[in-house]
């Protein structure tokens, strides 16, 4: 089975490139859905996110107010540190898992949508690594848009992760999305056609 491992900068256009794949054929794994599911109340990640936030990330009915705690660690560098230290850890340990089932399966290509492949886990885990790129202005105007958030709100969520530069020297396929949706699926297709082919080589 061949382990990919799919990344880019935030606004990049990540997520549609997942949702191609997954169309296509490949096991796909989200780690912002796995750390939504390990956030739910009542989880060992949540009561350590409660023990070191205070309640004061709680909404009213008791859950996880993720617009709160965002604003809580883009102010404050150790708050992030020690948000990252709790959860990357059992994200890395259910990837895995979902990874040994795939196997079990008989799946030939998964693919795990990590937005921090770079900055949280180790990149040689992964037999080939996918880089989703757009120029800096194109997702700043992108995360003002369609999250609803300011200049400095997005100029901060850039900053969080390494520069695309440094990632594209590291990424063995780099899929441009600097363009509209149809130049994205094609440029989306040759990368998967890439992807088979290292497959079947494996």
């Amino acid at each position: 089975m061949l382990i990919v491992g799919l990344t880019g900068n935030i606004a990049a256009g990540k997520s549609s490139v997942a949702k191609l794949f997954a169309q296509w054929g490949a096991v796909v794994t989200d780690a912002d859905q796995i750390v939504r599911d390990l956030q739910q109340p009542g989880t060992p990640v949540f009561q350590a996110l409660l023990a070191r936030f205070g309640k004061t990330i709680l909404t009213g009915e008791g859950t996880l107010d993720r617009e709160v705690l965002r604003r809580i660690v883009l102010e404050d560098a150790d708050a992030r540190r020690d948000l990252n230290r709790l959860i990357h850890p059992a994200v890395a340990g259910q990837r895995e898992a979902l990874e040994a089932t795939a196997r079990r399966a008989g799946a030939k290509v998964i693919v795990h949508d990590i937005p921090l492949l770079f900055e949280a886990t180790d990149p040689s885990t992964f037999d080939l690594i996918v880089l989703v790129d757009a120029p800096a202005e194109v997702r700043r105007s992108r995360l003002m848009r369609f999250r609803g958030i300011s200049e400095e709100d997005a100029d901060r969520l850039m900053t969080w992760q390494q520069p695309s530069d440094e990632k594209r020297e590291a990424s063995h396929i780099i899929i441009e999305n600097d363009g509209d949706f149809s130049t994205l699926q094609r440029r989306t297709r040759e990368a998967w056609n890439q992807i088979l082919m290292a497959a079947s080589a494996a």
